[in-house]
C-alpha cells in the first residue's frame, strides 16, 4: 500500500518540531525513507513541501536540511500571529457552522472544567484543538494554512510557559466563542487580539544546540495598541 506524501510530511514535520532532527542537519531521502517505512518518492514530495513551508533548505553539495531560522525570523511569526489570529476569528463570526460552534463550545466546557481542577497537562493540547478549530472555522483554506504553519513553527522555535491563570484563559476562549457565535466579527477580533497578545507573552525563544527546555525570553511582544473592551473578560 502506497503511504500518501502528507502523511510522510506531517511524520517528518513533527519530529522537526519535536527536535528529533536538529537544525541544520541533513536530511537524506534513503535514511528518511527507512526511518518511516516508505518509498523515496513520497520523501522526495514531503521534503519539497516542507521547503516550501520554511522547515527544510536545499543546500548545495549537501541537499535537503533542517533549516535554522534567525532570532529575527522568529520574532516576525509572533507579530504574523497576532495579526492574523484576530482576523481568523472576525471572519469566523460571519462563516462558521453550528458544528464549529458545537466543537468550540464542547472545547471551552472541558477546558474550563479541566483548568478548574488543575489538569495542566490536558489544557495544552484543548488549547491547541480550540485555535485549530476557530481556524478551521473561518471558512478560508489559505488563512487556515497559514494559522496551521504559524502554529507549527511557533511551537518548533519557541518553548512555553505553564499558564499562570489557566481559568481566566480559558474565560478568555469562551469570550471568543460567544463573539463568534453572535456574528460579531468585531468583537471577536478584539478578544481575540488581546487574548493571543496574553499568550504570547509565554513564548521563549529555543537556544539551538541546547535541551530542549533551554530559553530565552523574546522582545518582541509589544504592547497592544488595540482599543480593546475589556468588559467580560477575565484579564
Amino acid at each position: 500500500m502506497r503511504i500518501p506524501a502528507h502523511s510522510v510530511c506531517t511524520a517528518i514535520r513533527d519530529d522537526i518540531v519535536a527536535g528529533v532532527h536538529e537544525r541544520g542537519s541533513r536530511l537524506t531521502e534513503e535514511l528518511l525513507a527507512r526511518r518511516y517505512g516508505v518509498s523515496r518518492v513520497p520523501v522526495r514530495e514531503a521534503l519539497r513541501t516542507l521547503e516550501a513551508e520554511g522547515f527544510v533548505v536545499t543546500r548545495r553539495h549537501a541537499g535537503a536540511c533542517v533549516a535554522e531560522p534567525t532570532e529575527q525570523e522568529a520574532a516576525d511569526l509572533l507579530e504574523m500571529r497576532l495579526l492574523l489570529e484576530p482576523l481568523g476569528a472576525a471572519r469566523a463570526a460571519q462563516r462558521r457552522t453550528e458544528a464549529h460552534l458545537k466543537v468550540l463550545r464542547g472545547l471551552v466546557r472541558l477546558g474550563q472544567e479541566r483548568a478548574r481542577r488543575g489538569y495542566g497537562e490536558d489544557l495544552r493540547s484543548l488549547g491547541g484543538w480550540f485555535h485549530e478549530t476557530l481556524a478551521q472555522a473561518c471558512g478560508s483554506g489559505a488563512l487556515t494554512s497559514s494559522l496551521t504553519q504559524l502554529r507549527h513553527k511557533i511551537a518548533w522555535m519557541y518553548a512555553v510557559d505553564p499558564l499562570p491563570a489557566p481559568t481566566e484563559t480559558w474565560a478568555e476562549h469562551g469570550a471568543i466563542v460567544d463573539a463568534v457565535a453572535r456574528g460579531d466579527g468585531e468583537r471577536a477580533r478584539q478578544t481575540t487580539a488581546l487574548h493571543t497578545e496574553r499568550s504570547l507573552a509565554l513564548h521563549r525563544l529555543r537556544i539551538p544546540g541546547q535541551n530542549r527546555g533551554s530559553a530565552v525570553r523574546p522582545d518582541v511582544v509589544r504592547t497592544s495598541q488595540h482599543a480593546v473592551n475589556t468588559s467580560g473578560l477575565s484579564t
